[in-house]
């Protein structure tokens, strides 16, 4: 993985750690408003996680393809195969 490995692991323990007190939230009966908001944070970190491998990927593996006239269509596939599932969400 190209991206920046600090960057996507605070973004993914942030998640991890907003998850855990969405289940707490659960199990504590709160209020559901206040659960879904804490959802939408949770899902906004873990969507700039994958934002920062995505761009890593482009930056590094898809260029590098193109420079060096290797597989670059199955590239492009692949992180079309990924904006397929984002957008069908």
């Amino acid at each position: 993985m190209h991206a920046d490995k600090k960057k996507v692991t605070r973004l993914l323990k942030t998640a991890q750690g907003q998850i855990e007190g969405i289940m707490k939230m659960v199990e504590d009966d709160r209020y559901c408003v206040d659960i879904s908001n804490q959802v939408l944070a949770a899902q906004s970190l873990l969507k700039k996680a994958n934002h920062e491998i995505l761009k890593a990927h482009i930056d590094g593996c898809i260029k590098a393809a193109f420079t060096n006239e290797q597989e670059g269509d199955q590239k492009i596939d692949e992180v079309m195969k990924i904006l397929d599932k984002y957008y069908n969400m």
